[in-house]
């Protein structure tokens, strides 16, 4: 079972999920976002995927996890997001060894490993640089639909500072983000019972074959594969 809820406290989406006892494989969808994830007794950090993930989970493992929305999470984790793209890996590889064992050490004792997960974001969130508006912007903007060459202009970056930005804080270019972020506009439109002819030309497809490629292309399934699936197995990246 798939939980989630947005934290104040870390600024992120807590989310929280529950594997039967016989174990599962999900499909991740690429989302733009970076993860914490403490899952197994350890703390792991997901990057923004590229395209989806099929990840294959132990029977009863709990996984609580923080996700970040797009740009914000390289200001909690300390890294720019492209070197974490389509990777996983240890909290440990990014942060000192010592204060990821207090970490984990805190987490694994606590009564509540949701709100010590949460105080993990919320603590270094104090020493944390502020995100740039500019970035949140961009990440408005492409969201919105925008183009990259009118989202630029809007920020007041040329179209080369704003691929160079995007890397660090998105974990790839503006143009793949707008790719993303506009997969899961359709796929929340498709999710309603909208035609996928519709679809398409509401959220700036050419026509349907085009948002049959570009969905095929990134989720690695077909459209309607993914609007039919229980959504238990189609979370967020990182998930």
């Amino acid at each position: 079972m798939y939980r989630e809820r947005w934290s104040g406290r870390a600024r992120a989406v807590l989310w929280t999920r529950a594997v039967g006892p016989g174990g599962d494989a999900h499909r991740i969808l690429p989302d733009g976002c970076l993860d914490i994830i403490w899952a197994g007794g350890e703390l792991v950090v997901a990057g923004p995927d590229t395209t989806a993930y099929v990840a294959v989970s132990p029977g009863g493992w709990r996984y609580v996890g923080l996700r970040f929305p797009p740009g914000t999470g390289p200001a909690v984790l300390g890294v720019p997001a492209d070197e974490l793209r389509d990777r996983r890996v240890g909290l440990d590889a990014l942060w000192p060894g010592a204060q990821v064992r207090r970490l984990t050490e805190r987490i694994a004792e606590a009564g509540d490993p949701v709100g010590a997960v949460e105080s993990v974001a919320a603590d270094r969130l104090v020493r944390a640089p502020p995100v740039d508006p500019a970035i949140r912007a961009v990440a408005r903007l492409l969201r919105s639909g925008a183009g990259v060459a009118a989202t630029a202009e809007a920020v007041g970056l040329s179209e080369r500072q704003l691929h160079r930005r995007s890397l660090a804080a998105f974990g790839y270019g503006p143009k793949t983000l707008a790719r993303v972020l506009r997969m899961e506009r359709a796929l929340t439109l498709a999710r309603t019972g909208t035609p996928f002819a519709t679809v398409a030309a509401s959220t700036g497809y050419a026509d349907q074959a085009h948002l049959a490629r570009e969905v095929k292309s990134l989720a690695g399934v077909p459209l309607g594969q993914l609007v039919g699936q229980n959504s238990s197995t189609l979370l967020p990246s990182g998930s």
